[in-house]
């Protein structure tokens, strides 16, 4: 039987915690200069974080050749997006039609429906709120600047409520065709929507990733895999060093 988890809701260790505010002591007390810093961010980064990085790295190996954007349900602080911007600046400089977009509230959970709820946890309709969206629109546009055909937008945030903004979306933008869709709301309503609406548009070969399936602290990403295209269409796969995310290659 699962025991019940601390506030936070989390599997960490003591000494996972305290090696995150550690690394943090030592960047904010490092005597070089914050430029220098970022350009040696690895000193500074946590194991999970460096995986979280490369498995994203290995999913986007997989649709370099597969036509379509990438949609991001859940940006939070951009640590996702950002990276499949860079993988794609990188690895395909003229892929001027491969676009990322990230949806996100970036004022937290708006809701919380029943199926999200589980007696591990409660869930705070404003827990993990961000107000990213003014920083990243200032950082895209950096990173615009540092790439080739920065002239044509690669990135675009689209805010607001998922059950709103995704099928908006998808009515102003009916060329669409989807190569990644990584799934990352946590909760059960704005996941199954945006499964309803992207996933037909995902051509073979392209991948649909999720970040809580079979996570006993989110349970709403299951169940809106099983109310939607259901469990048994897709061919789960596990990236081998990562312990959360999962996807399949569309076939």
């Amino acid at each position: 039987m699962s025991k019940n988890l601390p506030p936070e809701g989390t599997y960490r260790t003591k000494g996972e915690k305290e090696a995150k505010k550690k690394y943090a002591e030592i960047f904010e007390n490092s005597s070089e200069e914050t430029q220098i810093k970022l350009q040696n961010f690895t000193k500074y980064i946590r194991r999970q974080d460096a995986t979280r990085f490369l498995s994203c790295f290995e999913l986007f190996k997989n649709v370099l050749d597969v036509k379509g954007s990438i949609i991001e349900c859940g940006v939070y602080r951009g640590f996702t997006l950002m990276s499949w911007s860079l993988f794609s600046a990188i690895l395909e400089p003229v892929n001027l039609t491969r676009r990322i977009y990230g949806f996100d509230t970036f004022e937290g959970f708006p809701s919380v429906s029943e199926k999200d709820k589980t007696r591990l946890r409660d869930v705070n309709p404003e827990e993990l709120a961000s107000d990213s969206y003014d920083e990243l629109s200032e950082i895209i546009k950096v990173f615009d600047s540092n790439r080739y055909l920065g002239h044509i937008n690669k990135v675009e945030l689209i805010k607001g409520k998922a059950e709103e903004t995704i099928p908006k979306f998808i009515e102003n933008n009916k060329h669409l065709v989807v190569s990644i869709l990584f799934l990352d709301f946590d909760l059960y309503e704005p996941t199954k929507v945006a499964i309803e609406n992207f996933y037909p548009r995902i051509p073979q070969g392209g991948i649909i990733a999720f970040d809580e399936l079979d996570n006993p602290i989110w349970p709403g990403e299951t169940l809106a895999l099983l109310d939607s295209v259901g469990l048994g269409s897709l061919e789960l796969q596990r990236v081998e060093f990562d312990p959360y995310i999962s996807y399949a290659i569309k076939k």
